[in-house]
C-alpha cells in the first residue's frame, strides 16, 4: 500500500498553480467596478478564498467584508460560505473561539437551510478546531457524521479534507490502522478533485502516522513527496508544517544540522502565512535545537516567543471564551432537545385530556341509558378509577418535565464522558466490520488481535461512566472566579496542610495506597502576600499527581521500590532582585517522557489514562502561578522521577 501512496502523490504533485498574486490583484481591479449586490459577495469570496493559502490574515479582512455585505443583502449561500471561509482564516491565526463560533453560526443556518453540503462542511471544519484543540475524540464525533452527508453529495475537496483529517485524528488517537484507512479515502478521492493542497496534507499525514510507528524512513519518503508537491504547485498552507515534520525526524536521528535547517525553514513559512500554532511548534523545535548546539542566545529567543505565542493561543481569556462557547452550544443543543421532549409531553397532555373526555361521555351515555342504581353506580366506580389513573399519569407527567429541566444544567457536563462510549462503540463496530474480513481471508492471527482490541474498548466503555465526577469537578475548578484578594500566608503551613490532604483524600479512596511523604520547610520564611485558595490549589494539585506518579510505579512491580514524596519550601534569591520562596514538589516515579514535556502545560493535555484525568490541573495550575507574578516548572528523569517548582515573589 505504501509504493501507491507515493505513486500517487508523485503524479499528483505535477500539477501546478498558476500565480496566486497575479489572479488577486485582478480580481481586486475588478472589484473596484462591481456593483453592489450577490456578485460582488461572490468575488470578494473569491479573492478571500485564493489568498486564504497563502496569507490567511488577508484572507480573513475579505471574507468578513463579504459577510458583512451578504447579510446586508439577506444573501444566504453568500453568509454561509463566509462564516465557513472567515472560521478557517481565525483557526489558522490562532483565533480558536472565534473560528468556533463562526463555524457553529454556519451550521446552524445550513440545518435552517436543509442544506446537506453546508452541514457536512461546517461539521468538517469544527472537527478541525476541536483537533487542534488535541479533543480528538470529539473532533472524530464530527468528522463521522459530516463523512456519512458527503457520501451521499458528489466528490469535492471539502470532503476529501474531511477524510484526511478524520486519519489524522485516529492516528492521533493511535489508532493507526484506521488512520490509514481514511487516509487511503482522501487519496483516492483527490485523484478525481486533484486538489493542490489536499496533494500535500495527506502524504504529510501518510508520514505521521509512519513516524508515529518508528518507521522514520518511510516518514521521510512521504514527507519529501509532500514538499516536492507543495513547491512544485507554490502551495503555503502545508509547506512550514511538512519541513517542520522533516525537522522532527532529522532531530530524533540526530542530524542537528539537517533538523536546524528544516526547523528555520518551518519557522519562516509559519512567519510569512500567520499560523501561529505552526509557528509554536516551530519556535520549540529551534529552541530545543539551539540549547543541546549550547547557543543559549538563540535558544532564550525562540523559548520566549514560544512562550508568548502559547499564552496568545491558550492563555486563561482565550481559554475560558472558548469554553463559554463550548458550554453554550452544548446548552443550545439541549435547548432544542428539551423543546422537542416538551412537545412529546404536550402531545401526551393532550391524548390523556381526550381520554379523560372520552370516559366522562362514556360515563354520561352510560348514566342516561342505565338509569338502575346498581349499574349506574358500578360505571361511575370505573369512570371515577379511571379519572384518578389519568390524573395520575398528569402528575408523573408533569414531575418528569420538572425533573427533565433540572437535569438539563447537569447533563452537559457529562455528555463527553458519554461521547467517549459512543466513540470507542463507533471504533468497535469498525473493527468488527475488519474482524469479519479477516475471518473470511482466514487470518486468525490478525483474528485474534482485533478481537482483543474490542475486549480492551469494551473494557475502556466501562470506566468512561467514571469520568463525569472529575470533568465536572475540574471544570467547574477551572472555571471558578476567585476573590482576587491576597492575603498574608504561612507557605510551610499551606503545603503541610494539602500534603496531609491530598495524602488522607487517596487513602480514603484506595486502601492500600501508601507511600512516605518528607517535609523540608525553610525556618525563615515569613508571610507570603498570595491568594491563599488559589496557591493551595495548585500544591494539592502538583502533590496528588506526585502520588500518583508514584503508586503506578508501585503497581509497576519494580523491585524493592519505596514509593517517596518530597515537599520543600525555601527562599531565594530571584534574578531581577528582592525575595523570592520556592516550592518543590518532586517524587521517584517513573518521570516525565522527553516526548510530552513540552505538551503538559497545554490544556486537556494528560498523561493518565483515558478516564483518569481532564488535562486541566496543570494548565490551570500554570496560569494560577503566572497571574501572581511566579513561574511554575519541571524537571523529570525518565525511570527517576519528576519535580516541579513554584517560584514566587515575596
Amino acid at each position: 500500500m505504501k509504493s501507491i501512496f507515493i505513486l500517487f502523490f508523485l503524479f499528483t504533485s505535477a500539477l501546478k498553480l498558476p500565480g496566486q498574486s497575479t489572479e488577486v490583484d485582478s480580481l481586486i481591479k475588478l472589484l473596484e467596478k462591481a456593483p453592489v449586490d450577490t456578485n460582488r459577495v461572490k468575488l470578494i469570496l473569491n479573492i478571500a478564498n485564493k489568498l486564504y493559502f497563502y496569507k490567511p490574515d488577508l484572507s480573513l479582512e475579505y471574507s468578513e467584508k463579504a459577510l458583512m455585505l451578504a447579510r446586508d443583502l439577506n444573501y444566504n449561500n453568500g453568509i454561509v460560505n463566509s462564516l465557513n471561509l472567515a472560521g478557517e482564516s481565525k483557526r489558522l491565526t490562532g483565533d480558536y473561539p472565534k473560528a468556533l463560533q463562526y463555524q457553529l453560526q454556519a451550521l446552524e443556518i445550513g440545518r435552517e437551510l436543509k442544506n446537506e453540503f453546508v452541514e457536512s462542511n461546517s461539521l468538517g471544519f469544527i472537527g478541525v478546531i476541536y483537533m487542534e484543540l488535541n479533543e480528538y475524540r470529539q473532533a472524530v464525533q464530527y468528522f463521522l457524521p459530516a463523512i456519512n452527508i458527503k457520501d451521499r453529495l458528489p466528490a469535492s475537496p471539502p470532503g476529501v479534507f474531511i477524510l484526511a483529517n478524520t486519519g489524522i485524528s485516529y492516528d492521533l488517537l493511535d489508532i493507526p490502522d484506521s488512520a490509514l484507512h481514511y487516509l487511503k479515502l482522501a487519496a483516492r478521492q483527490n485523484i478525481e478533485v486533484r486538489h493542490p493542497q489536499l496533494n500535500s496534507l495527506i502524504p504529510k499525514s501518510v508520514g505521521n502516522v509512519y513516524m508515529h510507528k518508528g518507521k522514520l524512513d518511510s516518514a521521510l519518503q512521504f514527507y519529501f513527496a509532500a514538499l516536492q508537491n507543495s513547491r512544485n504547485t507554490n502551495e503555503s498552507i502545508n509547506l512550514g508544517g511538512i519541513q517542520q515534520e522533516i525537522a522532527e525526524v532529522y532531530e530524533k536521528l540526530n542530524l542537528e544540522d539537517s533538523s536546524l535547517y528544516y526547523g528555520l525553514n518551518a519557522f519562516n513559512e509559519a512567519k510569512r502565512t500567520s499560523q501561529k500554532s505552526k509557528l509554536l511548534e516551530s519556535s520549540n523545535l529551534l529552541g530545543k535545537l539551539y540549547r543541546e548546539m549550547h547557543k543559549y542566545d538563540s535558544a532564550f529567543y525562540y523559548e520566549d516567543l514560544a512562550t508568548s505565542i502559547k499564552d496568545s493561543l491558550y492563555g486563561i481569556p482565550k481559554f475560558k471564551q472558548l469554553q463559554l462557547l463550548m458550554l453554550s452550544e452544548q446548552k443550545h443543543q439541549q435547548v432544542i432537545e428539551q423543546e422537542q421532549e416538551r412537545y412529546k409531553n404536550k402531545t401526551r397532555m393532550i391524548a390523556l385530556w381526550s381520554a379523560v373526555g372520552v370516559f366522562l361521555i362514556i360515563a354520561f351515555i352510560l348514566y342516561r341509558n342505565n338509569r338502575q342504581k346498581q349499574k349506574t353506580n358500578k360505571v361511575l366506580e370505573i369512570t371515577l378509577s379511571n379519572l384518578r389513573s389519568t390524573q395520575a399519569q398528569l402528575i408523573q407527567s408533569e414531575k418528569m418535565a420538572s425533573l427533565g429541566e433540572l437535569t438539563t444544567g447537569i447533563a452537559h457536563e457529562i455528555q463527553n464522558p458519554l461521547n467517549f462510549v459512543n466513540n470507542f462503540s463507533d471504533v468497535n463496530k469498525e473493527l468488527l466490520s475488519e474482524l469479519n474480513d479477516e475471518i473470511k481471508k482466514g487470518n486468525y492471527s490478525e483474528v485474534e488481535l482485533i478481537a482483543k482490541d474490542v475486549i480492551e474498548n469494551e473494557e475502556k466503555i466501562n470506566h468512561h461512566g467514571k469520568r463525569a465526577d472529575a470533568i465536572v469537578k475540574g471544570m467547574l475548578q477551572h472555571s471558578r472566579t476567585s476573590s482576587g484578594q491576597k492575603e498574608p500566608t504561612d507557605i510551610n503551613a499551606l503545603a503541610d496542610e494539602y500534603l496531609r490532604l491530598a495524602y488522607h483524600g487517596l487513602r480514603a479512596k484506595d486502601k492500600s495506597f501508601n507511600a512516605t511523604t518528607k517535609t523540608d520547610f525553610g525556618e525563615n520564611i515569613g508571610p507570603v502576600n498570595i491568594i491563599r485558595q488559589d496557591i493551595g490549589r495548585v500544591i494539592l494539585n502538583l502533590i496528588n499527581n506526585a502520588f500518583y506518579a508514584v503508586d503506578e510505579k508501585k503497581k509497576s512491580g519494580v523491585e524493592n521500590y519505596e514509593p517517596i514524596v518530597t515537599v520543600i519550601t525555601k527562599t531565594v534569591k530571584p534574578p531581577l532582585g528582592g525575595l523570592g520562596v520556592e516550592i518543590k514538589v518532586s517524587d521517584n516515579g517513573n518521570g516525565i517522557p522527553q516526548k510530552v514535556l513540552d505538551k503538559i502545560f497545554q490544556p486537556f493535555f494528560t498523561t493518565k489514562p483515558t478516564g483518569q484525568g481532564t488535562g486541566l490541573g496543570l494548565s490551570l495550575s500554570y496560569d494560577i502561578v503566572k497571574a501572581h507574578g511566579g513561574e511554575l516548572n519541571v524537571e523529570t528523569k525518565d525511570g527517576e522521577g519528576t519535580e516541579f517548582i513554584i517560584k514566587l515573589s515575596v
